[in-house]
């Protein structure tokens, strides 16, 4: 029997949809839900990761007694290498002073540079965050790309914005016991050094909206000319000491052109004290999780607690799969879809994803405000949409990643330098479009705009996004959104600067542009306005939420549009007294369920380019007409948006 989808016991009679649908939907959830000691969110998204996280800790637990050398016994002995406690404080700090040996006998910028190379390649931060990704300007080939990197704060903004001055005081003390933890003299001085270089690094920092910005963030160099902007230091050395295959770096693409500049400019002998304790920062803070547990308690008292407000830390068992996950995670995602994506929820995945890039078809063909030569481009790159819907075609080889189950420190050291090899070894290979950057048991889903592809992991198709057994009007407002959200990527303020073929190009005329900034500009000054109820002296960013709110508005939109498609004409029908345009939209509130602390609600309006989910639930049904007929919205209603501020994009 199919069911409406909607547990109508959940609704709060006391707060109306025309009002404030997100609470109509979930504020009886929010009243008893007291977010776990361990969370700094609670909702739908993370019920689903706490399901995930058991099935693939089952996995693992049984791949400890597979046979030695397999691909399961390595990540068995992974987890198993995370979880042995004894062994862990047995160990002490000892794991980490052959590279705290080689940051103190640094003795010029020239050995800076070289042991700083050396210590990224064993996952140690670095000056840049380096990956490897398609060229925007020629997307069938790999480029080495460098960001600006040398900071432990979430962002540029914690360091000089009045409102973190209370965190930074308690980053400095967080600094200084770490230091004094891995045994190092004169740690008040030391984290002082730290903490005043870092701050002038964040100085030469781009913002957040600034660093979204796909043309700005695209400088292709030579190695040449990307050494020519920063004449006063040697990167040869540091090009060289990384150890990376010849020729990786005879073209990069430069993020933050200043940054490499600004760096420059602080890599002095002046400096040098701070760099050698910067370095030593380094290393204590990124092996701070997998040292003993006055570290481990330091580090979460100061990046849980402090920043994100959360009481208490993961248990070991969480923070173990987390490891996997992030060192192995298609090898464990290869027996997880093998146990939990059965083929029919593909089946009606595929479906659901026709109807959708169907519905975006037929309504770029009538947007009114775009002129024909940008429409033929814009359905042009619809149709070179590729979908990945469940798991890879093609798992990850990890064959030659070495694993000692005694030796943590010396894996995590072990799966860099083997992330490290395989990214830098795609540089002059072919394309690999089969490559999937998320992994099938991980609760999201993401569009790709070098590969101009949507993709849905295995994990997130399942109640309340999707479920098979009921309505389609409920699966439509939530996994149809989510769906329609990612195609949508393609099409925002940034993803619409890519052409179907993944290439960065302006293929827009100069008025459809224009038309469609005006709109995007209406949906800033939209956010710009929201204040979070719980923090009402806090704002949304509308200029970085900006892709995201795109992607929501043009999502739910043309989602409704795919589930009329798939009714084929036929009336909804009215299951449990709702109508199928009032389930579509409970279940969209249903979907972004969510309740967060204080302090990561703050945490994340600086860094996050999605909104709160209060205004991705509220704000975006007050644009959307079908909203208004569902509920019988009217001027006298709280969510009422007069029509001619409604915002319509797609």
């Amino acid at each position: 029997m199919t069911t409406s989808g909607i547990d109508s016991t959940e609704l709060d009679p006391t707060i109306r949809p025309q009002d404030d649908l997100f609470r109509h939907v979930n504020g009886k959830w929010i009243a008893r839900t007291v977010i776990p000691d361990d969370r700094a969110r609670d909702g739908s998204f993370y019920q689903l990761h706490e399901e995930a996280e058991k099935a693939v800790r089952d996995i693992i637990i049984e791949a400890q007694d597979a046979v030695p050398g397999s691909e399961e016994r390595r990540f068995g002995d992974l987890y198993a290498s995370f979880l042995d406690e004894e062994r862990v404080e047995e160990l002490g700090a000892t794991p980490i002073e052959p590279q705290l040996a080689e940051a103190a006998r640094v003795s010029s910028v020239h050995e800076l540079l070289e042991t700083a190379a050396r210590l990224e390649r064993q996952g140690v931060g670095g000056f840049f965050r380096l990956f490897v990704d398609n060229d925007p300007g020629d997307p069938e080939r790999y480029l080495v790309f460098l960001e600006q990197g040398g900071i432990s704060l979430p962002d540029e903004s914690y360091y000089r914005d009045e409102k973190f001055a209370e965190i930074r005081a308690a980053y400095l003390g967080h600094i200084e016991r770490m230091l004094a933890l891995a045994g190092l003299s004169d740690h008040a001085a030391r984290a002082q050094r730290v903490f005043d270089l870092e701050t002038a690094i964040a100085a030469t920092h781009w913002d957040n909206v600034r660093t979204r910005d796909a043309q700005a963030t695209y400088n292709l160099v030579s190695w040449s000319e990307f050494t020519a902007s920063a004449p006063t230091v040697d990167l040869d050395l540091w090009r060289s000491a990384l150890g990376a295959p010849e020729g990786v770096f005879d073209e990069l693409v430069v993020r933050e052109p200043s940054f490499v500049s600004g760096i420059a400019s602080l890599l002095t002998e002046e400096r040098l004290d701070q760099w050698r304790d910067w370095l030593s920062w380094q290393v204590v803070h990124g092996a701070a999780a997998y040292l003993p547990a006055v570290f481990v308690n330091e580090n979460f008292d100061f990046y849980g607690r402090t920043l994100t407000g959360t009481p208490s830390m993961r248990a070991r068992w969480k923070r173990g799969v987390s490891l996997v996950e992030g060192a192995m995670g298609e090898a464990v995602g290869r027996i997880y879809v093998d146990r939990h994506f059965p083929p029919t929820a593909k089946a009606a995945m595929d479906v659901l994803v026709a109807n959708l890039i169907e519905a975006y078809r037929a309504s770029i063909t009538d947007l009114e405000w775009m002129t024909p030569a940008t429409r033929e481009r814009a359905l042009d790159k619809l149709d070179k949409f590729t979908p990945k819907i469940g798991f890879p075609v093609k798992w990850r080889d990890y064959s030659t990643l070495a694993i000692d189950a005694k030796d943590l420190v010396g894996n995590i050291r072990a799966t860099s330098e083997f992330e490290f090899q395989r990214e830098l070894g795609k540089i002059g290979k072919p394309l690999d479009r089969d490559e999937w950057f998320m992994t099938p048991q991980t609760i999201n889903a993401y569009y790709n705009p070098g590969f101009n592809e949507i993709v849905f992991p295995a994990a997130i198709l399942q109640y309340p996004f999707f479920d098979e057994g009921r309505d389609a009007a409920a699966n439509y407002g939530a996994i149809g959104a989510v769906i329609g959200h990612e195609i949508g990527h393609g099409f925002d303020d940034q993803g619409s600067r890519f052409d179907g073929d993944g290439r960065l190009t302006d293929w827009w005329t100069e008025a459809d542009r224009e038309a469609f900034e005006k709109r995007t500009s209406s949906l800033i000054d939209q956010y710009n306005a929201l204040a979070p109820a719980q923090v009402p002296d806090q704002h949304v960013n509308g200029a970085l939420t900006i892709g995201e709110n795109i992607g929501d508005l043009g999502g739910l939109s043309i989602a409704w549009d795919a589930y009329l498609i798939s009714l084929d004409g036929e009336e909804p029908p009215v299951i449990d007294g709702l109508t199928g345009v009032q389930r579509f939209f409970l279940s969209w509130a249903q979907a972004w369920q969510q309740k967060s602390r204080d302090e990561e609600v703050i945490r994340l309006l600086s860094i996050d380019p999605h909104s709160p989910n209060e205004f991705r639930c509220n704000q975006i049904v007050r644009n959307i007409d079908e909203y208004y007929d569902a509920f019988g919205v009217t001027e006298s209603d709280a969510l009422w948006l007069a029509p001619e501020e409604r915002v319509t994009i797609w």
